[in-house]
């Protein structure tokens, strides 16, 4: 009996679930036309935009990569071989064309006096930290492609050093959390079955976390041809239908014009892919998918939409943390991908199993976004 009520309550569940969703996407003609826009848009951009990569040379250099402690890591480097010399930097396209979708749907909706809600009294506010954490942490992840592709052989590492990326992306979430709880006056957690909180001053140093906590979370799932731009378009999508839900105009132009631009990238970016995000885009898409979160309430629904991006994260830190005070490792290799792979997995059956997984836990961290 208990078995049958708990499938009876499911069941409800869903079927409240799927209602409300029809309903939702009946009233959301205009946000899928700007991520149709977006998508032709980039789409027509995105292979000249290739060649003019290559023409820079700005493709992936042989790598010698090393961890955290300066000591190789072979088996990284041997599964990512035969991507050397694809270029990276699909993540700028993406950045750009996206502020500017976002940009001109917006002065379209101020033009025919449509009203632009949000779910703070200053939409302006909103907007900036959106803007500010798209293009800050891209600045970031720029040089750090920059680093690697150019200077890496003088400078005799791959890319930023761990602890020089860490502390600049702490003083970027710090400036952003400052924003989130001084600007939009934001000092409560929502958790999922347990309630509302305040935590006042602590929500700075709670934001701060899990913006740089997401934004190497996407930058170290992005491994594999399609995985973390896959990933992303379907929690993306989650929180674009939560954002209509509440009617925040500016959150849901944003994400739809990201979307158009995540979906165009893609078909170039699957497996063998043409075109790599970058750091530029991997730690950029990262810390605004978490904002994005931050700004809708939901941050305790990021790890269940974000789940596979978290297992990423959580396999990397273990194997960074084993290295540092057991001496040894707790997997043979991390993050998650990459043992998969090791396992002897083949790239797209990784990639499209991990999609799945990622659907699931969307829909499921969806249901909870929505619940009163």
């Amino acid at each position: 009996m208990p078995l049958a009520l708990l499938l009876s309550l499911a069941l409800s569940s869903f079927q409240e679930l799927l209602y409300y969703l029809v309903k939702l996407f009946l009233t959301m003609s205009i946000y899928l036309f700007v991520v149709f826009v977006s998508f032709i848009f980039n789409l027509s951009l995105i292979v000249p935009f290739i060649n003019f990569l290559y023409r820079l040379k700005f493709q992936r250099a042989e790598q010698k990569t090393k961890d955290a402690f300066n000591k190789p890591t072979p088996i990284f480097d041997r599964f990512h071989q035969h991507k050397t010399g694809t270029p990276v930097g699909g993540g700028i396209l993406i950045i750009l064309t996206t502020i500017f979708i976002f940009a001109l749907f917006s002065l379209l909706f101020i033009f025919f006096d449509k009203k632009i809600t949000a779910n703070y009294p200053s939409v302006a506010a909103e907007i900036k930290i959106l803007l500010f954490t798209y293009i800050s942490f891209a600045f970031l992840g720029v040089y750090d492609d920059l680093s690697k592709i150019f200077f890496w052989k003088k400078q005799r590492f791959f890319g930023l050093r761990l602890r020089h990326k860490f502390i600049i992306e702490t003083i970027l979430a710090l400036i952003i959390a400052f924003w989130l709880f001084f600007d939009l006056k934001i000092d409560i957690v929502h958790i999922p079955f347990f309630g509302v909180y305040k935590i006042s001053y602590f929500y700075i140093l709670f934001a701060t976390f899990v913006i740089v906590a997401f934004a190497n979370a996407v930058n170290i799932t992005d491994g594999l041809d399609g995985l973390a731009s896959g990933v992303l378009m379907i929690a993306l999508s989650c929180f674009w239908l939560v954002s209509r839900s509440i009617l925040d105009v500016p959150n849901s132009l944003f994400i739809a014009s990201w979307l158009g631009g995540l979906m165009a990238f893609l078909y170039f970016n699957i497996y063998p892919s043409r075109l790599f995000l970058g750091d530029a885009g991997a730690l950029s898409f990262g810390a605004t998918f978490a904002v994005v979160g931050l700004i809708l309430g939901k941050a305790f629904v990021l790890p269940i939409v974000g789940a596979v991006f978290v297992v990423e994260i959580f396999t990397s830190l273990v194997q960074l943390l084993g290295k540092k005070f057991l001496k040894r490792k707790i997997f043979p290799v991390a993050p998650f991908h990459l043992l998969l792979q090791l396992r002897g997995w083949e790239e797209p059956k990784i990639v499209m199993r991990l999609w799945l997984v990622s659907l699931v836990f969307a829909v499921f961290g969806l249901m909870v976004a929505l619940m009163k």
